[in-house]
């Protein structure tokens, strides 16, 4: 019994130093790229918009759940980086590189970082909300607010559209796959407590 209690202890305090260490935060940072690069390339363009639907924004909601906002907001602007050198970080459909974050959906990328900061600072100023899925609920609704702000924002002033235009091209086609998202995002960080005590 003890050398199980030992080893759950061992556990716990190599994944707390995972996410305490500089090597491990560096380490945190490049995988969560990669989970929201192969989200990114989970989508499907649509034809009235040049938005697509993808799962990129559940994995930045993740992302920011589970790491916190110093290390979200950071692998965030490293996914941003990467993408600007023209490794497939975002989704397939529309140029690569720098022009990508010059492009309509500009927006939406560069809000990653705010976004996934703000949605793992939710979830840590709630730590007192005994239900980790509520805190994520809570952050995840949050974080995409501030994605459509930014992302239909951008388009609007880089395409000169109506509210009306960019409401129907932007938000409302993709407001019932956000909701899956976040409650996804959040089932996900409430389970996380169970998978690393079993």
């Amino acid at each position: 019994m003890q050398s199980v209690i030992s080893a759950q202890s061992g556990l716990t305090h190599r994944t707390r130093t995972l996410h305490e260490s500089v090597p491990g935060r560096i380490v945190l940072a490049f995988a969560a790229t990669a989970v929201v690069a192969a989200c990114a390339h989970m989508s499907l363009p649509l034809p009235f918009t040049p938005v697509p639907l993808t799962l990129q924004n559940f994995g930045v909601l993740l992302v920011g759940m589970a790491l916190g906002p110093v290390t979200a907001f950071s692998a965030m602007v490293l996914y941003l980086a990467q993408g600007a050198m023209g490794l497939p970080m975002f989704t397939p459909h529309g140029p690569m590189g720098v022009a990508r974050l010059l492009g309509p959906t500009a927006g939406f990328l560069f809000s990653y970082p705010l976004a996934a900061a703000s949605a793992g600072w939710v979830v840590h100023a709630m730590r007192n909300v005994s239900s980790r899925f509520t805190r994520g609920i809570v952050a995840g609704i949050v974080a995409t607010l501030i994605i459509f702000v930014c992302g239909a924002g951008w388009m609007a002033s880089l395409m000169h559209l109506s509210a009306s235009a960019t409401w129907h091209m932007a938000v409302a086609p993709f407001l019932p796959g956000e909701a899956i998202k976040v409650t996804a995002a959040a089932g996900i960080f409430s389970a996380m407590r169970r998978w690393r005590q079993a």
